[in-house]
């Protein structure tokens, strides 16, 4: 009985079961061709709504609004909104004022002024040197920022980290007058820098 064979299952069983597999994995590839049309679809409707005329429209449209703003430099951290825009009063009307805040909430120093008219910026750029709040506010023509044009600005040398330069080629010597494995007493010890 021990070396008998044992069919455990019925071939009828196994062909159920195949059948049943083969059903189920029917039923996923559908349900995963509905889901790749749908999102074919999301995505044409998404790329209809971004296309390159709104993307020009809205660069357009950031101009226009640079155009009638300034920027605001100098500005006290207790200064609120409402007073810059105070200061500002006697320009034009004054649509907008933003004061820029790092991460944790607390003011940086500068502020944004939207006008509803372009020739407040000129009345504006005459306030350039004013006091507010005891500091001199510097006042110029906001400038409109091209998505890519980043200016270049090499790394400044970092007096702590010490020389990070390389040292001038030094042509071999023709004998190791110091002998195998052994560092000249001149040479500085080289430190690990992962930069280098």
């Amino acid at each position: 009985m021990e070396n008998d064979d044992v069919d455990m299952l019925g071939d009828d069983n196994n062909e159920a079961e195949l059948d049943d597999m083969k059903k189920r994995l029917k039923e996923m590839e559908d349900e995963a061709a509905a889901l790749r049309e749908m999102q074919a679809k999301v995505e044409k409707e998404m790329g209809s709504v971004q296309d390159t005329a709104t993307a020009a429209a809205t660069q357009n449209n950031k101009e226009e609004v640079d155009a009638r703003s300034v920027f605001v430099g100098n500005v006290d951290y207790a200064c609120t909104p409402e007073e810059v825009q105070q200061h500002f009063q006697s320009c034009g009307t004054v649509n907008r004022v933003t004061i820029r805040t790092d991460k944790f909430g607390q003011p940086k120093g500068y502020a944004y002024v939207e006008f509803l008219e372009v020739e407040a910026v000129q009345e504006a750029l005459s306030l350039n040197e004013s006091e507010l709040h005891g500091r001199q506010l510097k006042v110029t023509a906001k400038r409109t920022n091209i998505p890519g044009m980043k200016q270049y600005r090499p790394r400044r040398p970092n007096p702590y980290m010490g020389f990070r330069g390389r040292p001038p080629y030094a042509p071999p010597f023709a004998y190791a007058p110091f002998g195998y494995g052994k560092v000249p007493s001149f040479r500085m010890a080289m430190r690990y820098s992962p930069y280098y």
